[in-house]
């Protein structure tokens, strides 16, 4: 399976070049900007989008509160099974790095010897946006939309085919999805046992955000209830 897209005749290569294309015809600056948003930029933004996520959950307080974190902490262990399942199939396909096997290329980035199917960075960024997503849609569709681009830019840098990026989408969406379950079941216990704590209570749940506005109260809206009824009592 070696010579998996070896043929410059193919869709995989045609786009390949296409893509890649454009980082010849761009200013020095912009490839040199790509090559930092392509290489550390977005997954660094997507984690940003996690703690974003995680600190408005814990200042919103509430009886999910834990169930909610649960289902962020997923992301980054989801993030990394998907590499480590990544490590056999790269073994298994040894797809060399375009540059090796096509001449012309702008490649953006050196020192990538390792094989190229399935792209590392598509399967971390797209496993982070998947399982943020399960977590908050509005939170998740912004890193998704992130993994996307950055997976196109994997492809303008010249270190991985189409092919590359779209297999590493799949396999971090497969394990984001598929192990969510059994992460939940093994998490949510964890995140509630913190929530618990007198001394990292915190992480989970917010110092004094409980019953403010009726937001942490045991049924939504009870005091909001109360002062309504009260109202209504001192009108009559």
């Amino acid at each position: 399976m070696a010579g998996l897209a070896e043929s410059g005749s193919n869709p995989d290569v045609e786009l390949l070049y296409d893509i890649n294309g454009l980082a010849k015809d761009a200013p020095h600056w912009f490839d040199r900007v790509m090559e930092f948003v392509g290489e550390y930029g977005l997954l660094f933004a997507i984690v940003l989008l996690v703690l974003w996520c995680w600190w408005g959950v814990r200042r919103r307080g509430g009886e999910d509160a834990a169930t909610s974190v649960a289902a962020l902490v997923w992301a980054p262990l989801a993030a990394g099974v998907a590499v480590l399942v990544n490590i056999p199939i790269r073994g298994f396909v040894e797809r060399p790095r375009p540059f090796k096997t096509h001449d012309g290329l702008e490649v953006l980035v050196a020192g990538k010897d390792d094989f190229s199917f399935v792209s590392d960075h598509a399967t971390l960024c797209m496993a982070l946006a998947v399982a943020l997503f399960v977590a908050n849609r509005k939170f998740g569709l912004g890193a998704i939309v992130l993994a996307l681009f950055g997976g196109f830019i994997r492809v303008y840098m010249g270190v991985h085919y189409p092919t590359d990026v779209i297999g590493g989408f799949a396999l971090g969406t497969a394990v984001a999805l598929l192990l969510s379950p059994v992460a939940m079941a093994l998490l949510t216990p964890l995140t509630r046992a913190i929530e618990r704590s007198p001394r990292v209570g915190w992480l989970v749940r917010a110092r004094g955000r409980d019953g403010e506005d009726g937001r942490g109260a045991v049924i939504p809206g009870a005091r909001k209830e109360s002062t309504e009824t009260g109202e209504r009592d001192l009108a009559a």
